[in-house]
């Protein structure tokens, strides 16, 4: 299901990398990480009435999926342009990927309608 009409209200958004054919419970932690470290970005670039806000709304969140390394990069690029709350994550190397590997993405918490601006191609995990 591609991303529709432009939301409002805060959320935040987890991108998974597919390709890379992560198990179910690797999958679940590399979106935990992304979570976590996007929120915390959120907070240390100053825009903790936005954190709270969505804390406060029920911490809304989507997960989307796209097939490549080079996709996860060029979202990445667009969101730190945009200057949107974001963080990569790569994996440390102890279980399932080489070290280094980059396997998500998180986006926020921020405003729903401008982080729809650079997925509203993207399909749900």
């Amino acid at each position: 299901m591609a991303m529709g009409a432009e939301e409002e209200g805060i959320k935040q958004v987890i991108i998974i990398r597919k390709d890379l054919g992560m198990g179910t419970g690797k999958t679940v932690a590399q979106g935990s990480h992304a979570s976590l470290m996007s929120y915390l970005e959120t907070l240390n670039t100053g825009h903790r009435d936005i954190a709270e806000s969505w804390i406060e709304e029920g911490e809304k969140k989507i997960v989307l999926k796209v097939e490549s390394e080079e996709m996860l990069r060029k979202l990445y690029e667009g969101f730190r342009y945009k200057k949107i709350p974001c963080a990569l994550v790569t994996d440390a190397g102890l279980t399932e990927l080489p070290p280094g590997t980059v396997t998500a993405l998180g986006v926020g918490p921020w405003k729903g309608s401008e982080i729809d601006q650079l997925t509203r191609g993207l399909k749900l995990l």
